[in-house]
């Protein structure tokens, strides 16, 4: 076996393509969009080294042309569950015994395989699949999975590295970074194909083995991720990919004693009560098993009276309306001064009427579709109870149409009192809300916003004035684990803003650093004696004066 304090490659941030006419990479995408339409493909679960198919047999479609097959994924059981940890369990030894610079290997190669021949094809699946527009699909599923997996193996090598900082004579100190003992449930949602890669691989890469399920509606992209990491070199056993409901999986993983750790995104509804099961069943567990969750938003952009407009129009727009608000970073909800409101307003209904809205085929729409008919009939459903409401009134929008794709019209809901819902629950789909503010009660505001949500996972300050800023930042501190200064609420970068939230909004192991890897390693400490005593008593025992 080879001997060696190895360094890994440098990480550094994936480029962003633009995909503007012209480029070649708009060329290839076209291209890797019309082959996935063209076809209709049988997605098979990933168990061990199988391809497991069942009889039932789910179509999937694009959420904004849902007559349109891309292909078919096969519904699996309890027994699938079953047979997934099993063959976790028994790959378990050999990937947490393979040296960590193989492992590290492994998805430096997936990494460069997502940035070069895998990249149009998932971010075509992702485009099709949850209907993200070029530079959505982009940023997600070729850099932000990229970022991942490399920056992820420069915080792994980091980890290994910490040691002890001092020994006494003749003592050698180290600690080592085990795996967990079992297995590692990642629960994935269906907004991000980076979140989808990166909950899995992050859990393997120290050495744990994994059951995944993915969230339905991003089975599609999924299957191309499982491709790649096996194309990496990833040994059958360590990532198992099945598609079950969410009862049946957990009616099975949360009984069982080799269970280790969830690493979860989803619904806060959905967390507690994964949190409340485990609890209850702490007592079958062979350890405490590691809970990691980043959940919900109610996200928010505050303006003060001295925000320039032109930044502030931007960060809302580009913050509320991106990839329809299905971001668990989206503004949902502003605070605006009374006296730029009226300018601010004319200027975001001149942006928000010329978005584009339509299929992701097209390039130039800027506005896809909503994820699927569940969540359209939501978003609907508080869109209308605004328009009935005399607490509320919907300024811009309000539209919406699932005939042919689930597509709802970026809106603005002007809220007149400070309590009322939009402003304080979870939509997730293109609806900001605002609340004008008298410009004299900016401090009160900001007790407001602290206070309004459940949640603290994003939020923003908009202002050239640089005491409001620090007031904002003192007085939020606990109202966002992502904080933006003259920026819009999203868009967190691997490497550069660690992202997560704490309160509703989740554990705040914040994605995309060192702190999230460390929960996936236990670690142990050993000393080693070199002169041993070989006595009992100490020179304080003797009788002598």
């Amino acid at each position: 076996m080879l001997k060696g304090f190895f360094n890994v490659p440098a990480p550094v941030n994936e480029p962003v393509y633009s995909y503007a006419p012209g480029t070649k990479e708009r060329a290839f995408l076209r291209q890797a969009i019309q082959d996935a339409r063209d076809q209709e493909i049988d997605v098979p679960m990933y168990i061990g080294g199988k391809e497991v198919r069942t009889e039932k047999k789910v179509k999937l479609t694009p959420p904004h042309d849902h007559k349109h097959i891309l292909g078919y994924y096969s519904q699996g059981t309890k027994e699938h569950v079953e047979e997934a940890i099993e063959v976790a369990l028994a790959a378990k030894e050999d990937w947490e015994n393979l040296p960590w610079e193989q492992r590290a290997a492994i998805f430096l190669k997936a990494a460069e395989l997502i940035s070069t021949k895998y990249r149009y094809k998932l971010n075509a699946a992702t485009m099709l699949g949850q209907s993200k527009n070029p530079y959505q699909a982009e940023i997600d599923s070729a850099c932000e999975i990229v970022d991942f997996l490399r920056f992820n193996v420069k915080y792994m090598s980091e980890i290994y590295q910490q040691q002890p900082p001092a020994n006494s004579k003749g003592v050698w100190n180290r600690v080592e970074q085990r795996p967990l003992e079992g297995f590692v449930f990642a629960l994935t949602p269906f907004n991000f194909t980076a979140i989808a890669g990166n909950l899995p691989t992050s859990v393997a890469m120290m050495g744990n083995v994994v059951v995944w399920k993915p969230s339905n509606t991003q089975i599609y992209s999924a299957n191309v991720l499982m491709q790649i990491f096996k194309e990496a070199g990833l040994p059958d056993g360590v990532i198992n990919l099945v598609y079950v409901s969410g009862p049946d999986a957990g009616d099975v993983i949360f009984k069982h004693p080799d269970f280790a750790g969830i690493h979860f995104t989803g619904s806060t509804g959905v967390f507690q009560d994964i949190w409340k099961t485990i609890g209850e069943n702490i007592h079958r567990y062979k350890t405490y098993p590691r809970i990691v969750g980043e959940t919900g938003g109610k996200d928010f952009i505050v303006a003060h009276p001295s925000a320039g407009l032109d930044v502030l129009n931007t960060a809302l727009v580009r913050g509320a309306f991106e990839f329809q608000g299905q971001k668990c970073s989206a503004a949902s909800r502003a605070y605006i001064p009374q006296s730029i409101w009226n300018e601010l307003k004319a200027k975001m209904e001149k942006d928000i009427n010329s978005f584009k809205m339509g299929g992701t085929e097209d390039f130039s729409n800027f506005i896809n579709a909503v994820i699927d008919e569940k969540s359209f009939d939501k978003i609907a459903s508080y869109i209308d109870r605004a328009k009935a409401s005399p607490d509320a009134e919907v300024i811009i929008g309000g539209t919406y149409d699932k005939s042919e794709g689930y597509f709802i019209s970026p809106t603005v809901i002007l809220a007149k009192t400070p309590d009322y819902e939009t402003l304080s629950e979870e939509l997730f789909g293109p609806v900001l809300t605002i609340y004008v503010y008298e410009d004299d009660k900016w401090s009160e505001m900001l007790k407001l916003v602290d206070n309004t949500s459940i949640y603290a996972l994003t939020g923003a300050i908009i202002s050239q004035d640089r005491y409001a800023i620090d007031e904002a930042t003192y007085a939020l501190r606990n109202a966002a684990g992502n904080f933006y200064i003259n920026d819009k609420c999203t868009g967190a970068v691997v490497g550069q803003q660690p992202f997560g939230g704490a309160r509703g909004s989740g554990t705040n192991d914040k994605a995309g650093s060192m702190i999230n890897l460390l929960r996936w390693v236990s670690p142990r400490t050993i000393k080693e004696t070199f002169t041993p005593d070989t006595d009992y008593r100490y020179p304080f025992l003797s009788e002598e004066l």
